[in-house]
């Protein structure tokens, strides 16, 4: 009895699990929209926004659906990986636990969510920031109950976040006519307005134990597909990157006077437009030969808003920028991902040297040969 008691502390130390179940592993929690949704979103009955079919995950794993809005990695899983940290798995995970939550984390993200609550109801269902806080609220509750209130608050004032959202903010609310917020202000309005809804946000975050945040700012969404498409002249809308810029530069000097005014409060800007704006403008440079137009289109009806079976991929995945109308391939959020980790010189945690492992690569898979895949089942 002496030795299997001996050898389970070994194995339990080893893991990084106390005897008492708290996990001494930092982990991550995630609030985002589809740029970062793993799998919400396909769990979401009623919601138009989702990535359950062919050929979203085409590049990760089995090369089956997983809920990203992407063919392969999103932009927070590529920073986790090389930082060393556990991917979070989605909030609305069925077989998620508290034990999960201790050794993984939890990813809120909701494709289609934005900052302010009105943004993106056409979608019908979605997570907006608001929301997604309000679950992180019910999750701490379940978190106190297993490891008490001390263990619970240490947990996740050392815990890492990263809220990831605002596009939609612009390009499905204020850009978008049928919304009051496009008459109710204009540009510099609207940019004070969500700019300070998000510094509400962040403080009521900082109350609930976050103090190491990244905020990832907007990159040129004038130049995503779908604005593409929609202009007269195929080219970049003007008028939303600037609004993109304005917000950056807002959302960064607000959190320049949080960290400074919060006790314990790291908050940091992830600002990647330049990058992004220029593997846009200069694809060539970063071993891309399309950044105008989706991977996955359907023929020549565009916008296709979502990549579906019947869509057709292009030849190399690797060689565009974007999967589809709104959202980049594993390799543009590979380049994105790699220079937000050099800018803030981000070092990996928990005891590594070395990030863990990216997901296996799917084979090619060609729409003549991959199996119809039905919609998962929703919860």
């Amino acid at each position: 009895m002496r030795f299997v008691l001996v050898l389970t502390t070994v194995i339990l130390t080893i893991l990084g699990v106390s005897l008492k179940g708290c996990d001494s592993k930092v982990v991550q929690f995630i609030f985002g929209d589809s740029l970062s949704d793993n799998g919400n979103n396909n769990r979401l009955s009623r919601s138009l926004a989702k990535a359950n079919l062919p050929w979203y995950g085409i590049d990760f794993g089995n090369g089956l659906p997983n809920g990203r809005f992407s063919n392969g990695r999103t932009v927070a899983d590529i920073i986790g990986d090389e930082m060393g940290l556990p991917r979070p798995p989605p909030f609305l995970d069925p077989s998620l636990t508290e034990d999960m939550i201790l050794e993984n984390g939890v990813n809120y993200a909701s494709g289609g969510g934005g900052i302010l609550n009105e943004t993106g109801t056409y979608f019908i269902q979605r997570f907006a920031l608001d929301k997604q806080i309000e679950l992180f609220q019910g999750t701490q509750q379940l978190i106190r109950k297993k490891i008490g209130l001390n263990a619970a608050q240490k947990f996740f004032q050392e815990s890492r976040y990263v809220v990831a959202l605002g596009s939609n903010d612009f390009i499905n609310n204020y850009l978008m006519p049928v919304y009051s917020d496009s008459w109710k202000y204009n540009d510099e309005s609207f940019v004070d307005y969500l700019t300070k809804t998000l510094q509400g946000q962040l403080q009521l975050l900082h109350s609930l134990g976050a103090r190491q945040l990244m905020v990832f700012g907007l990159g040129p969404m004038g130049c995503i597909p779908l604005q593409r498409v929609l202009s007269s002249s195929g080219g970049c809308q003007d008028r939303a990157n600037k609004l993109a810029l304005s917000f950056n530069r807002a959302t960064s000097q607000m959190l320049e006077k949080l960290s400074g005014k919060l006790a314990n409060a790291s908050y940091r800007f992830g600002d990647a437009y330049d990058v992004v704006n220029d593997v846009i403008s200069n694809p060539y440079k970063y071993g891309f030969n399309n950044s105008d137009s989706p991977c996955c289109s359907f023929g020549s009806i565009r916008p296709a808003l979502t990549c579906v079976p019947a869509s057709t991929l292009c030849q190399d995945r690797s060689k565009y920028v974007f999967w589809d109308e709104y959202h980049p391939t594993d390799s543009a959020n590979q380049i994105i991902a790699k220079e937000l980790i050099k800018k803030f010189g981000f070092k990996p945690v928990n005891g590594s040297d070395a990030p863990s492992s990216a997901p296996a690569i799917a084979p090619a898979i060609t729409p003549a040969i991959a199996p119809v895949i039905a919609p998962s089942p929703q919860g």
